[in-house]
């Protein structure tokens, strides 16, 4: 008795081993599959050496064979031969063994089926395969046609039910009942611990809380930076002009005085210093409510936007603070805010939060202020202002080109106003010269009659077109008489007629060719060259229009 049960244990662990080693077999047979590989399907050469299946030609048919027939899901053999193969090595106890393996081959089949009816052919090595084999196919093809695809699913799904109670002897209303206790299990350990960091969490908060109270009472408020603008004086001063001495000065001509310009400095918004306090202490404690500590150090107010100095705690990374910048204007009742981070040649992070009330920055503000005043440049003109409220000021001979483009009530006109206002406002006739083109007759028709005008405002397509040829042709002649001096811009041009001047007592501008060994000079005094300053309206129709 005790050696037939050692013969019959032997037994069952042989075939156990043995159904291990096939279902492991076919599972990397099935994981190399190659479509190129010789199977009962194909007609590729049979040359072993050419297989790409790891378990040799006998896995590339064995695999093309599955996945032809049923697809993928043939992975489910190599997990039944592995569930058989344990219940013959532990001696697992199997009724009505022909039926449980009926029932596996009918989930095999319903599987494929299920597959083939709702999954599209799948692309592998150029080779379209289908998901669910010919026999998923086949069978899903027929019960569409019967029931349409929303019956066949139904109908699939009851018989995948059915025959996986058949296979497995388990039943599908206490499998159901385990997998909803154990469902509630984890949502009650998902619970508890949600419910434990949260209070974790609160503990931290309030103990961060309280460090930060006893900081804050030992605190200083934030600077509050005001740095005043060079306001309009109140005497109306003539701006003063640069001549150049030997050249014949203009007299007759004075620069606009100022007074002829409007502005309302008595509006100016006064600076709340309780209010821009109070945000600073709102942006320290809402940074902190995300676990990025700091403290704001200076607040610098400007005439739109004021700017929140935050210095962060040692470690603390300046990427958190820019991913924040949403929650922060929500906290502020900002519509949107602008993270600088860090300012430059600071160890800071700016917080560009916009004013309530935006001031408006008038042109005379920016003519009569001390940048302005200073700007050597005769083509200087003002932009607005910037953040701190300093006038800005920039020369127009940096940008020679400059396109101003927007949508309608962006600001355009004004732009172009307020950049030949300041030039008229900064240079003589004599210094600045304007060939200003208006084809549509609408924004630059108020600058008629200045004496700083070389035409008269161009309307004409036509003859702007042969304004600007004329244009041309006196920029290629200036390049021959600024080459004929050595000089690269109209600048030096006169810094070296002036030096010229100062050692000879008299300048004289050669004309016609230089013979070899014959220098003729004509007693003419030397030209002067003035800026000349291009301004066209509506760039776009004019182009269209002179194709």
């Amino acid at each position: 008795m005790i050696e037939d049960s050692i013969k019959e244990r032997l037994k069952h662990e042989i075939v156990g081993i043995l159904l291990i080693a096939v279902g492991v077999f076919l599972f990397l047979s099935l994981v190399s599959y190659h479509p190129m590989d010789p199977s009962f399907f194909s007609y590729t050469s049979s040359k072993i050496k050419g297989i790409h299946n790891w378990m040799g030609i006998v896995g590339a048919y064995l695999s093309g064979l599955l996945f032809q027939g049923f697809g993928f899901p043939s992975f489910l053999l190599s997990f039944v031969l592995v569930v058989f193969a344990f219940s013959f090595i532990f001696r697992w106890e199997w009724e009505y063994l022909s039926l449980k393996i009926a029932g596996w081959a009918v989930i095999l089949i319903s599987t494929s089926s299920l597959f083939g009816l709702w999954l599209s052919p799948v692309r592998i090595y150029s080779q379209d395969l289908l998901m669910g084999g010919f026999i998923g196919e086949i069978f899903s093809r027929n019960l569409v046609r019967y029931f349409n695809r929303p019956g066949a699913t139904i109908l699939l799904l009851m018989i995948l039910i059915l025959s996986f109670v058949l296979g497995t002897g388990i039943s599908f209303i206490s499998l159901v009942k385990h997998l909803g206790e154990a469902l509630q299990k984890l949502i009650g350990k998902i619970g508890t611990f949600k419910m434990v960091r949260r209070e974790g969490a609160e503990r931290e908060r309030k103990l961060v809380k309280q460090k930060q109270e006893k900081k804050e009472a030992k605190e200083v408020p934030p600077t509050v930076v005001i740095e005043k603008p060079s306001l309009p004086s109140k005497r109306e001063e003539e701006m003063k002009q640069e001549a150049f001495e030997f050249l014949e000065p203009s007299k007759a001509f004075q620069l606009p005085p100022i007074s002829l310009l409007e502005a309302e400095v008595e509006k100016r918004q006064k600076i709340d210093r309780e209010s821009l306090i109070m945000n600073s202490r709102i942006l320290e404690k809402k940074l902190l409510d995300y676990g990025v500590e700091g403290k704001v150090v200076e607040v610098r107010p400007g005439p739109v936007i004021t700017v929140y100095e935050f210095e962060p705690a040692p470690g603390v990374k300046v990427s958190r603070i820019v991913n924040l910048a949403d929650d922060l204007a929500l906290a502020l009742s900002a519509l949107s805010i602008r993270i600088v981070a860090p300012i430059p040649g600071k160890a800071v992070v700016g917080v560009e939060v916009p004013n309530k009330n935006r001031e408006t920055v008038y042109l005379k503000e920016i003519i009569d202020s001390d940048p302005f005043r200073t700007f050597k440049s005769k083509l200087s003109f003002g932009l607005g202002k910037d953040i701190s409220g300093e006038s800005f000021v920039v020369d127009l001979a940096r940008m020679p080109h400059l396109l101003v483009a927007g949508s309608t009530g962006s600001g355009k006109s004004v732009s172009i106003n307020a950049i030949i206002c300041s030039i008229l406002f900064k240079a003589a006739p004599d210094e600045v010269r304007f060939l200003m083109i208006d084809p549509k007759m609408l924004e630059l028709s108020d600058y008629e009659g200045i004496p700083h005008l070389l035409l008269p405002v161009v309307t004409h397509p036509k003859k702007a077109a042969a304004a600007l040829r004329w244009l041309v042709e006196e920029m290629e002649r200036r390049y021959t008489v600024l080459a004929e001096k050595g000089v690269r811009n109209i600048e030096h041009y006169h810094q070296r007629m002036e030096k010229e001047l100062k050692e000879k007592g008299k300048v004289y501008k050669r004309k016609g060719d230089v013979l070899e060994g014959n220098e003729e000079k004509v007693t003419e005094p030397m030209e002067r060259l003035a800026y000349i300053v291009v301004v066209i309206d509506e760039l776009a129709d004019l182009m269209m229009i002179s194709s």
